[in-house]
This record gives structure tokens, C-alpha cells and sequence, in this order.
């Protein structure tokens, strides 16, 4: 393949460290067996890379008992586990404006065929909540809430803490999906009072697709997404009811789990706040740029303030399918055009029926990639359609 820009990281991170690469070939060598269903050598060195693994996103999310950290093979798996695995007939859940799909749609299956009633709270023009519409939203006695801790189309935050100290004054099981913020923002499950926690492996945790993970609080038990196979307590009919077995059927993506790890190391190495800073710099840089530019609009906080490596715009003049593919086809740059996933997000800021344009930046990205893509997108624009 050729040498290209690659700006898709809120899609998946790339290029991976070397060691998450090397970690997986060392699993495929040395740990290929199937982890907690034999005693032999193999099978326990299998054994050992879950548990390290659980170790270290353990470490990097301030959970207690790694026991409580759950794999799956993405963040879409973790969210419905934890809201299909939670909600009965008739409860109530509070979510946002700016959730993706993975939360909105089991959300509104549930609402068809178990009368789960939802209420979506909006956000601003800069995707910032109403936290009075929330609050309003939490007298209704929720059992669920449910936060993007960042939007994956406006690069927005959302304040977390705040929303899960309400959560918990109000009695609701507080949910953040971390699929944009794990790895580049600090998150402590105890000190934001959140009771589960889905997070992908192949975004900010640098790790391969096929991994993610939730963490579940021990004061919240959710019924199984799958049945089956765990190694354990294979004499009863029902699936164990010990962690992480209860949650975790079948055969597990051991090598996937041993590049994860490996991710997970290098985030902590660097410390989010040091990515936050790097991808914070980069995002004001493109901003900036494109700023320059009459007919873009670009989406989200303003220049200036907190957002994550996101940087979503729209052009009055151009269709934003269009201007992603002459970067790529043209430039050699990577973003991603269309609705991303997030129908109510565009709503929020009148994008629905234009979709966007999105850069990402990553742990790698430069300022070199970076300005190559403001001069792309000025150049595009200034050619007559």
C-alpha cells in the first residue's frame, strides 16, 4: 500500500505500536490454546494473557477487582450486553442526543418489543447537555443512564462526573460509553461514579480490532448477552454465576486480548493527559485552518475549548461524500464523510440531511499530516464543482 494521511483514528487507530503486533504473534506461538478449559502448559499461558490483560485496563481505568472487567470483541457488544443484560419490561432510561447507534438502537428495540421508555436528552449547537432537561429527565426515577463520555461526530465532552453523582442521587445505574475518551482522557470508574464502562480496544487503546471490553460494578449484576462454554462450573445447566465467566461464553480472542494489553501499556506509558494534550493541539491546529476557509462550518465546542481528537465540519458549497473522496483519491488522506453513526447528533446541529466530514487525529498523527490536510481541503474548495 502505498504512503498515505491516515486521519480516521476515531474509526480505528492505526499504525499499531510494534508491540502490539509483537505480543500477538507471541500469543499465536506461545499461548494458542484455549484459555480456563485445560491445565496444560499452553492452556495456562493462555490463562495468563486474559489475566494480565485485565490487569492492566484494571490499572488504566482505576478499577478494584480486575474480575470485574468483562472482554468482548468491541464496544457494540459491551453496550448491549450492559443495557439488554440490565433493562426489564417497562423500565425507564434517560441516554443523549449524542449517542451512537450501539446505545440508540438496542435502546429503541427494547422500547418495541419490552416498552422500555427512553427520553434523550439534547445538547447544544457546540454538543454541550442540558443538564436541566436532565435533571428533570432523573425525577422520573430512570433505571438507567446512559452518556457517550465524547461524541464521536462533535469531539464534544461530557461531564461525566456530574452526570454520574446525579445518576446516583437519583438511584439510576450510571452507563458511559468510553468508545472515543478511553485512552485519551483520565477515567476513574469509583470517582465518577460509573457502574459500567464500555470501551473499545482498537481506538484509543492502540489494540487490534476484535477487542473491547465492560466493566461492570460489583453492586450491578446484568443477565448474559451469550450462553455456553466457560471452563467453569460445566456440571450446571445455567451459565456460572462468577466473574468473569458469567459473561464471557465461548472461546476468547486470546491474541486479540494479548495485543490489547500490550496497547493498553503504551497508553499508560505516554498517560492519557500527554495523548489528550498532543490530540488537543492537532484538533485546534485543523481548526484553525479550516476556519480560513468561507463555505466550511466546522461542528462541535469552538476553538479553544476541551474536545477530543475530533474535528467534524460541513461545506455549503460541496457534498462532504465528495470532499472525502478526492482526499483520498487525490491526496492520500483518510477521513471518514456521512452520518457516522449518530442520526441525532446531526439533528442536534442541523447535519442530518448533509452528513459531515470528519478528521481524527491519533497518538502518531503529526503537524506535518495535519496542515497537509487544511491545504487539501482549501484547495478542494477553491476548484470550481
Amino acid at each position: 500500500m502505498k504512503p498515505f494521511i491516515y486521519l480516521d483514528h476515531a474509526a480505528t487507530s492505526w499504525p499499531k505500536p510494534p508491540e502490539v503486533l509483537q505480543a500477538m504473534q507471541k500469543a499465536m506461538e506461545e499461548a494458542a490454546a484455549n484459555p480456563g478449559r485445560g491445565s496444560h502448559q499452553m492452556a495456562v499461558k493462555a490463562s495468563r494473557v486474559l489475566f494480565e490483560g485485565r490487569k492492566a485496563l484494571s490499572q488504566l481505568f482505576q478499577v478494584r477487582n480486575q474480575n470485574d472487567i468483562i472482554f468482548t470483541y468491541n464496544t457494540t457488544e459491551a453496550l448491549n450486553l450492559a443495557i439488554k443484560g440490565l433493562l426489564q419490561p417497562g423500565d425507564r432510561v434517560v441516554a443523549t442526543m449524542v449517542e451512537h447507534n450501539s446505545v440508540r438502537r438496542p435502546l429503541e428495540y427494547l422500547k418495541r418489543v419490552a416498552g422500555v421508555q427512553v427520553d434523550y436528552i439534547p445538547v447544544n449547537g457546540q454538543g454541550q447537555l442540558d443538564m436541566a432537561r436532565l435533571k428533570a429527565a432523573l425525577e422520573q426515577r430512570p433505571k438507567l443512564v446512559v452518556s457517550t463520555h465524547s461524541s464521536n461526530l462533535l469531539g464534544s465532552l461530557l461531564p461525566i462526573a456530574e452526570i454520574g453523582e446525579l445518576a446516583r442521587r437519583y438511584g439510576a445505574v450510571f452507563l458511559v460509553d468510553a468508545a472515543q475518551s478511553a485512552g485519551c482522557l483520565e477515567i476513574d470508574v469509583s470517582a465518577m461514579n460509573i457502574d459500567l464502562l464500555a470501551f473499545p480496544g482498537h481506538k484509543g487503546l492502540l489494540g487490534p480490532q476484535g477487542t473491547g471490553g465492560l466493566y461492570i460494578s460489583p453492586t450491578v449484576e446484568l443477565e448474559p448477552l451469550l450462553h455456553g462454554g466457560t471452563g467453569s462450573q460445566s456440571e450446571e445447566k445455567e451459565q456460572p454465576t462468577i466473574r468473569p465467566d458469567r459473561y464471557e461464553a465461548g472461546t476468547p480472542n486470546t491474541p486479540g486480548i494479548a495485543g490489547l494489553k500490550a496497547g493498553v501499556d503504551q497508553v499508560l506509558k505516554l498517560t492519557p493527559r500527554r495523548i489528550y494534550e498532543h490530540e488537543w493541539e492537532l484538533t485546534q491546529r485543523i481548526m484553525e485552518g479550516l476556519q480560513s476557509i468561507a463555505e466550511i462550518r466546522i461542528l462541535g465546542p469552538e476553538a479553544g475549548q476541551p474536545r477530543t481528537g475530533i474535528v467534524s465540519f460541513v461545506s455549503t458549497e460541496r457534498d462532504s461524500s465528495e470532499i472525502a473522496f478526492k482526499l483520498d483519491r487525490e491526496y492520500g488522506i483518510a477521513v471518514r464523510a456521512g452520518m457516522h453513526c449518530t442520526p441525532l447528533a446531526h439533528e442536534a446541529v442541523d447535519t442530518l440531511q448533509t452528513g459531515a466530514v470528519r478528521i481524527s487525529v491519533g497518538v502518531n498523527t503529526t503537524r506535518e499530516e495535519a496542515d497537509a490536510a487544511i491545504d487539501a481541503v482549501r484547495e478542494i474548495c477553491s476548484k470550481l464543482s
